[in-house]
């Protein structure tokens, strides 16, 4: 690690380069696991209920748990004509262009979100190994944009927000802390605590109150995680952030939908942005505050 991280510093140009177009790849990949990670999780959960309460599952759930599906198999195809996804095809965004958003097969169209969750992993990992520069922090801080890139379309998709991936995100903060970076670890025990117990009881005062649940735990797990990076002391920008943004985001979404308050919008997403501009500018923008604040 260290004669890597050395090798970076001598040529940082080469080093954000390779973070761009690793990325790439990644995002490729977190394509795939954005469709068939919360299809795995189902068919986990369905596969225990039947377990569980000794019943057998639908002809249809059965032949699905007998198929091998998980992030690697089966291969890639087009979901209209079954066409198997050949290397070439799948080369991130350049393949898009190439086949100028068609399956080489059908050439029914592809969505142009799976190029688009490519660049954005790549865009975003960059902008935090520049942030950090070429060291141990900045690599940690790629993985945590890939987790966090995941979370955000899957939480969009289906309102989920994996354990697998909170969880890790969260160890992962707290392992980094004990090397002091971005945070020393008592810090980052205290901000996973208190991010946990603040959407608690938010939650908790929130069903009191009107009988209804306003958000699900697994955003009290994502607090949890982003406060193992930026400690306790970074919670109040990703709340405040979060918050505003998401309070913004979801009067637009209901008058552009025509639907009422009842309509439920994911809260994972704003505070992953959140919890990722303050990991990577955390002091400025609290200097900037208080600056603003005691002027």
């Amino acid at each position: 690690m260290e004669s890597v991280i050395q090798l970076s510093q001598l040529y940082p140009g080469f080093f954000y380069a390779l973070v761009f177009l690793v990325s790439l790849m990644v995002g490729s990949f977190l394509n795939v696991v954005i469709y068939r990670l919360p299809i795995m999780m189902e068919r986990s959960w369905q596969r225990e209920y039947s377990e569980y309460f000794d019943v057998d599952a639908a002809p249809a759930t059965a032949s699905a748990q007998t198929t091998p599906f998980n992030l690697v198999k089966p291969d890639s195809t087009c979901p209209q004509c079954g066409h198997k996804i050949r290397a070439w095809e799948n080369i991130p965004v350049i393949s898009y262009l190439f086949l100028r958003g068609r399956c080489a097969g059908c050439k029914t169209r592809i969505s142009a979100r799976y190029p688009l969750v490519e660049l954005l992993t790549a865009v975003v990992a960059t902008i935090a190994a520049v942030r950090f520069g070429p060291s141990a922090a900045a690599l940690i801080s790629v993985v945590v944009c890939y987790l966090l890139v995941a979370l955000i379309f899957i939480d969009l998709d289906k309102m989920l927000l994996p354990d697998p991936m909170t969880l890790s995100l969260l160890w992962l903060g707290l392992l980094a802390s004990t090397a002091t970076i971005f945070v020393d670890p008592t810090d980052a025990i205290l901000g996973a605590a208190f991010g946990y117990l603040s959407l608690w009881s938010v939650y908790w005062l929130f069903k009191l109150a009107t009988g209804k649940e306003g958000m699900g735990y697994g955003d009290f797990k994502l607090l949890a995680a982003l406060g193992a990076f930026t400690g306790w002391q970074g919670l109040p920008v990703i709340i405040l952030l979060s918050s505003c943004v998401g309070a913004v985001a979801g009067v637009l979404i209901m008058v552009l939908q025509n639907k009422g308050r009842s309509l439920a919008i994911p809260f994972g997403p704003y505070l992953a942005v959140a919890g990722l501009i303050t990991l990577l500018y955390k002091d400025t923008i609290i200097s900037a505050y208080l600056n603003w604040v005691l002027n």
